[in-house]
């Protein structure tokens, strides 16, 4: 029997629905076995670590010189626009410089040592510590995020940083927009001297299986849907040898907004929300779906400005016309439970477009296991669900049914911000265990590429502790190693006393700062 047709995989226009063309096959479980095997024939290339930071800000040179194309393409594909494109070029491009960054410092290494100490009780041997690569990771490319959250992205980022080799499964919905990317990482890995396989691309849903299977894969990152991960996490679970599988599936994203807030600034807190609620049409991870407003006369002032703010949003193209019907048809299921209103009705924009809006209900509807439970279930789209609290024994109720998220947000008055002993501080540690990055009198969509970032959450958020935003995204794809009573002759560069490599370490309890930093002067 001849061997089956590997199925094509074509670039499509959302705005249209119309193939734009054929870019690449899906690829053979023959041919996956054979990209992670090439990936990890290559790992020592990435073991120098002056060669892996030069290979990480060319691959950011190579990106921003072919700026044009890469927005062009993935426009084309995502109907995200040139402007939100050129934004998110310009995180992915700051997110390489910043891991090369983070290389070049080495204080990712955690390198401790301890000497050999018989005055201890019992006595210790000379012990020193590192961290060393996983090896090969296998990421998964997210939908709404073609450049910061795929193939150049930041989980691609951050484990070439840590010195693993990549191999991307690309998302249908920009193939050609991720066949450019891993060309530019293609150049960039040979104008600093290392093998092109260090990072590699595959495209097909059957690809991503084999690659979380393969025995050779160290480690995954997913961003995607809870369903989707789930499977994945759960593969990577009953493998022989299971891994780490740093899943991001799904948030809704809680805002509670106290009375005194609503009183102090109603119309200002409804404009934000709905600037947030539909930023992107409503496809950012961040994106509010939950919010806890007070009924009564305050309340009401921000769902008139809300739905004013709403109203004026213009139809908007998803990323593909699977995630339009999907939302159509879930808004439709939420708009039709008893007691939910729609101020503005979410839905069907057009042909190819979809219509913003949000839905209004009692808050005691989800304060109590029901049908109402779908509420509590993101929904990927312009669309929030507004529940209307009538004493705080409500807000109180309805958090405690929420499952794990990415963000959760409180407004709250001038008062209560400065009121280290009351409500707000109260609510601020109900919604602490909820999530992993707290807002106080913010807007969750948005995530700052800083050093102190968590981005990620309590299950169904993420599938691990771990953030895939920021400097720490690096730790994901390390382990620690200790050797003990080894002679210098056979310890790594980097644990030898002399510190030859000139990297921050802690000696003895002693934090000793590599040569580029300032030792901390004494008070």
């Amino acid at each position: 029997m001849a061997a089956p047709v590997p199925a094509s995989v074509w670039s499509v226009d959302p705005r249209t629905g119309k193939p734009r063309e054929q870019v690449a096959v899906e690829a053979t479980p023959e041919e996956i076995d054979q990209t992670v095997r090439s990936a990890h024939a290559v790992r020592t290339a990435l073991a120098d670590r002056t060669r892996r930071a030069a290979f990480l800000r060319a691959a950011a040179d190579l990106l921003d010189e072919s700026a044009g194309h890469v927005i062009e393409a993935a426009d084309a594909e995502t109907a995200l626009g040139p402007g939100r494109l050129t934004g998110e070029l310009a995180r992915t491009t700051y997110q390489l410089r910043s891991f090369a960054d983070i290389v070049d410092e080495g204080a990712y290494l955690d390198i401790v040592i301890n000497h050999a100490d018989a005055a201890q009780t019992p006595p210790w041997p000379d012990l020193r510590r590192l961290k060393v690569p996983l090896g090969v990771v296998a990421v998964y490319a997210a939908s709404n995020f073609p450049l910061a959250f795929s193939v150049p992205g930041g989980d691609t980022a951050s484990a070439l940083a840590a010195g693993c080799p990549v191999v991307v499964k690309a998302h249908p919905d920009h193939p050609a927009t991720s066949e450019l990317c891993v060309d530019a990482l293609h150049r960039a890995a040979e104008r600093a001297g290392l093998p092109g396989e260090v990072v590699q691309l595959v495209h097909g849903f059957d690809a991503g299986v084999e690659l979380v299977r393969h025995p050779l894969v160290t480690a995954a990152g997913f961003t995607g849907s809870v369903r989707g991960g789930r499977a994945l996490f759960d593969a990577a679970a009953a493998r022989p040898h299971p891994i780490p599988f740093h899943g991001e599936l799904g948030s809704l994203n809680p805002v509670v907004v106290t009375e005194a807030a609503a009183v102090e600034r109603a119309e200002q807190i409804g404009e934000g929300l709905a600037g947030s609620m539909t930023l992107g049409v409503g496809q950012f991870c961040t994106k509010p779906g939950l919010v806890l407003a007070p009924a009564g006369a305050n309340g009401d002032r921000l769902l008139k400005t809300l739905t004013h703010e709403v109203s004026e949003v213009e139809a908007g193209v998803l990323l593909d016309h699977r995630m339009r019907d999907a939302y159509v048809a879930g808004v439709r299921e939420r708009a039709g439970l008893p007691d939910v209103e729609a101020p503005v009705t979410p839905g069907a924009g057009g042909a190819h477009t979809v219509g913003a809006g949000f839905l209004s209900v009692p808050a005691a509807r989800l304060a109590a296991e029901g049908p109402h439970d779908l509420l509590l279930e993101e929904c990927f789209g312009p669309v929030t669900v507004v529940a209307r609290y009538t004493d705080e024994a409500e807000i109180t109720a309805v958090l405690s049914r929420l499952p794990g998220n990415l963000t959760a947000t409180l407004q709250l008055s001038t008062a209560e911000a400065g009121d280290p002993a009351g409500r707000g501080a109260e609510l601020l540690a109900v919604l602490t265990p909820l999530a992993g990055r707290v807002l106080v009198n913010g807007w969750p969509t948005g995530v700052a590429v800083a050093p102190a970032q968590q981005h990620g959450g309590p299950y169904p958020a993420t599938t691990s502790t771990s953030t895939s935003v920021g400097s720490t995204a690096i730790e994901r794809w390390l382990r620690p190693v200790a050797y003990q009573s080894t002679p210098a002759a056979l310890l790594p560069a980097e644990l030898h006393d002399a510190n030859p490599l000139g990297l921050p370490r802690r000696v003895d309890g002693r934090m000793e700062p590599g040569p580029t930093e300032q030792a901390p002067t004494a008070p």
